[in-house]
């Protein structure tokens, strides 16, 4: 058997292959979009209406690629050479493109109220947070998609002059906190599995 079979997803169980992506760090979107809101957030509140509305165009579509580039700084290097395969990227790939097709929901309605825009990328983008959360067996997906959800309903309602503003404000204190919340969770994996590598590391 060849180092590259033994790296096939195929011949790991989908349970190893969870626990394998469970185990990483899950920095990089979360920061990269932290990135992208704050900048939108900022634009929204110093430039015009159209600046603020191109702006939140180009940074939500870019969060992908920063993540990507991102996730070389924070060692999770998603399409690093040699990294075994796994089902579970392909599922949170997914999910990623599902949030990308109900964009053609918003754009019909922003071409009528370029004020949806907030609210729609808001929430649409957030999506694949469900999934992700069900991946890795833990509530921090499902809160920040809820939470950034009902959130971005409640500003677009309560403060409709400050929806460029308020809106991209709220989804950045969510994902900061979903950043520490990961960090915690990858920290306490990674001491919860040392003893064990230093038994089998012992027991060779």
């Amino acid at each position: 058997m060849t180092p590259q079979q033994d790296l096939s997803a195929g011949r790991r169980s989908l349970e190893v292959q969870r626990e394998e992506f469970s185990r990483r760090r899950g920095l990089a979107m979360p920061l990269a979009g932290t990135l992208a809101w704050s900048v939108i957030g900022l634009v929204g509140w110093l430039g015009t209406p159209f600046q603020a509305v191109m702006t939140l165009y180009f940074a939500t579509g870019s969060i992908f690629y920063l993540g990507m580039g991102l996730s070389r700084l924070t060692g999770e290097n998603f399409f690093a050479k040699g990294r075994p395969k796994n089902e579970f990227d392909r599922l949170f790939m997914s999910g990623m493109l599902m949030s990308l097709l109900v964009f053609t929901i918003a754009l019909p309605w922003a071409a009528q109220n370029h004020e949806s825009l907030p609210l729609t990328l808001g929430v649409l983008a957030g999506l694949m947070w469900l999934p992700y959360s069900w991946i890795i067996q833990h509530w921090i997906g499902a809160f920040h998609a809820i939470a950034r959800s009902l959130l971005c309903v409640a500003a677009w309602y309560a403060f409709p002059a400050q929806r460029f503003v308020l809106i991209p404000a709220l989804i950045v204190a969510v994902y900061v906190i979903t950043i520490v919340v990961q960090e915690r969770r990858w920290r306490q994996g990674r001491k919860a599995a040392a003893p064990a590598a230093m038994g089998q590391a012992l027991a060779a």
